[in-house]
């Protein structure tokens, strides 16, 4: 069981060490909101859940409209706690469809690195970059590494580089993945600008 720092809360970092769902759902949320915030999501879901852990089959089938309202909570799970519920439970649906519900075999039995991201890809709401990034988060934290997978992951897989949540393992390695997603927007700004 790894030892994560990605919500920056110990009770939430231990659910997302424990649990592969939470890890892929705190992913998932990972998107218009600051990290910590996304990673955080997965606890809050199981508290209000009333569980000890995430669970596909019980998210999959869960009421929807009951769903969202849960996520829509104060303080709310993200920043648009409606879409994203609709979006958890379509990744559970996709889960209990395809992998009976667990979330670790879609890494469990990749052959490589390639087949890893192509698996990552085909989950809802899991474009190139997030699941790049995600195959990174596995090698880097959680020891999931099938032949070529920091190929896969492509510049997130590099070794010291603070791109992204696969790089935070504390406050300072937060900070500076900070800092480098802001310098990226500033430049794409700047390119954009010039036109």
């Amino acid at each position: 069981m790894p030892t994560v720092h990605l919500a920056q809360r110990p009770e939430a970092d231990a659910l997302l060490g424990r649990s592969p769902l939470a890890a892929l759902v705190g992913m998932l949320l990972d998107q218009q909101i600051p990290m910590e915030w996304a990673f955080a999501g997965p606890y809050t879901i199981v508290l209000r859940l009333g569980g000890e852990d995430l669970d596909a089959h019980e998210i999959a089938g869960y009421d929807p409209e009951r769903f969202a309202a849960l996520l829509s909570e104060k303080p709310a799970v993200h920043r648009y706690p409606g879409s994203m519920a609709k979006r958890v439970q379509q990744l559970c649906q996709y889960l209990v469809e395809n992998y009976g519900g667990d979330a670790e075999a879609v890494w469990r039995d990749a052959g490589s690195g390639r087949e890893l991201l192509k698996r990552l890809k085909g989950l809802p709401g899991f474009g190139e970059q997030k699941a790049q990034i995600f195959l990174a988060l596995l090698g880097k934290q959680y020891g999931v590494r099938p032949e070529g997978w920091r190929e896969a992951a492509g510049a997130y897989g590099e070794e010291g580089s603070h791109r992204s949540v696969a790089d935070i393992t504390g406050p300072e390695s937060l900070g500076r993945v900070r800092e480098f997603k802001q310098a990226q927007k500033a430049a794409a700004k700047a390119a954009k600008a010039a036109g």
